[in-house]
């Protein structure tokens, strides 16, 4: 029999992406061990934040009882204070750094917002965390058989694919004018380059190209995982979705700057899952619907014609979601609360606790994008612990071979 090929899709959001490590511990040592052995991610695809859990999972994947200890070790060891570099500041350098921003001759090419907070221990983090090497070498004995990683390259705003396969190469792609897919050995700059949130993270550069975050056009790398040739996918989504669809308060007074920033960047990463399912699940259906009326042949006879066009035969894909079963940003909420009530002896740490409770953050959600802290990290997996128990049954029949 042969086994179906597994895709994991790992979605962006930011401070968010500890929830994935909390669905990868729980696959890893919660499940039973006669379904635990079944586990296992052929193909890898991620976007901003989950592009660096897409790389992780890639170069551990020849110890997987690891990983889910590992990827939650990473992000209960953050610190918001640590992560946005105040620690050591003074009122005296942070004052020059203001001033030298709004200075054209300081410099000529304009200032940015990341200028003043420098979130370099992120970036040292998905440099050394990762053994990068390791993914052609697990690559190579078959562990897994691809890789992808997504960001918006900004001299186009196109979608670059990063691809490492096993066999090399780029399989036949989509005609999509905004995608492009490239073959490289996936590197620390690349997973840096898919998570450069705009505006607040600095834009990586990948030859002689600048980039952001790849959730801008691409925040739920499902494409790629198709393309890279996954039979059955499951989809890790940091977005939560109500069971009622509840109106939001109509504004009385103008918004204010934050709101408006908050809102648009949030909307930016809006998680782009339902509609990608809504288009893999009505193909599953034509394809059965098909089946059914003229045969179990259908698909391989349709496929003798369209895959010479598309590249690749049309194929019933199975799909599993797992989403926060509560708003992450409620979740959020009372840390950065706490956070700004607290008493800090420097004035640069004052005000990013001030800061990270504002109206910045609370009202426009940023909050639970940028939170990254041990204490906010540490509920987000243990809500997705419990989300992934409650598809218990499900992940057993999905990572199960023989099922259907």
């Amino acid at each position: 029999m042969t086994k179906p090929r597994i895709g994991l899709v790992c979605s962006g959001g930011g401070a968010r992406g500890a929830y994935e490590a909390g669905v990868i511990r729980y696959l890893r040592e919660e499940l039973p061990p006669a379904a635990r052995k079944h586990v296992r991610f052929d193909v890898l695809s991620g976007t901003s934040v989950g592009a660096s859990t897409a790389c992780f999972l890639a170069a551990t994947m020849h110890t997987p009882d690891e990983q889910g200890r590992g990827l939650a070790g990473l992000w209960t060891a953050l610190s918001f204070e640590k992560v946005f570099r105040v620690e050591g500041e003074s009122l005296y350098s942070v004052s020059r750094k203001i001033w030298r921003a709004t200075r054209a001759n300081e410099r000529p090419e304009g200032w940015r917002l990341y200028d003043l907070f420098h979130p370099e221990p992120i970036e040292q983090l998905v440099r050394h965390s990762i053994d990068w090497p390791r993914i052609a070498a697990n690559l190579a004995r078959g562990l897994c058989s691809a890789v992808s990683v997504s960001a918006t390259r900004i001299r186009d705003g196109k979608t670059v694919i990063f691809i490492q396969r096993r066999e090399g190469g780029v399989p036949h792609w989509s005609r999509d004018p905004y995608q492009q897919p490239v073959e490289v050995v996936l590197g620390p700059e690349h997973a840096l380059a898919s998570a450069a949130i705009p505006l607040l993270f600095k834009s990586a550069r990948v030859g002689d190209d600048y980039y952001c975050d790849g959730f801008v056009r691409q925040n739920t790398p499902l494409s790629p995982a198709l393309r890279l040739g996954a039979d059955r996918v499951l989809i890790l989504s940091l977005r939560h979705k109500p069971k009622s669809e509840v109106a939001p308060a109509t504004h009385v007074t103008m918004p204010t700057t934050p709101q408006v920033i908050g809102k648009v960047l949030n909307a930016l990463m809006v998680d782009r899952t339902e509609y990608d399912l809504d288009r893999l699940r009505r193909l599953n259906e034509m394809l059965e619907s098909g089946r059914r009326t003229y045969g179990d042949d259908f698909v391989s006879r349709m496929n003798e014609t369209l895959e010479q066009i598309r590249g690749q035969p049309y194929r019933v894909v199975r799909d599993l979601v797992v989403r926060p079963s509560r708003d992450l940003s409620e979740l959020a909420r009372p840390h950065l609360e706490k956070r700004a009530k607290l008493e800090a002896q420097a004035l640069p740490t004052r005000l990013l606790h001030r800061l990270s409770g504002s109206n910045l953050f609370t009202q426009a959600e940023l909050g639970s994008y940028l939170l990254f802290d041990a204490d906010y990290a540490n509920d987000l997996i243990s809500l997705a612990m419990e989300d992934a128990h409650a598809r218990r049954d499900q992940l057993i029949e999905f990572f199960d071979p023989a099922s259907k």
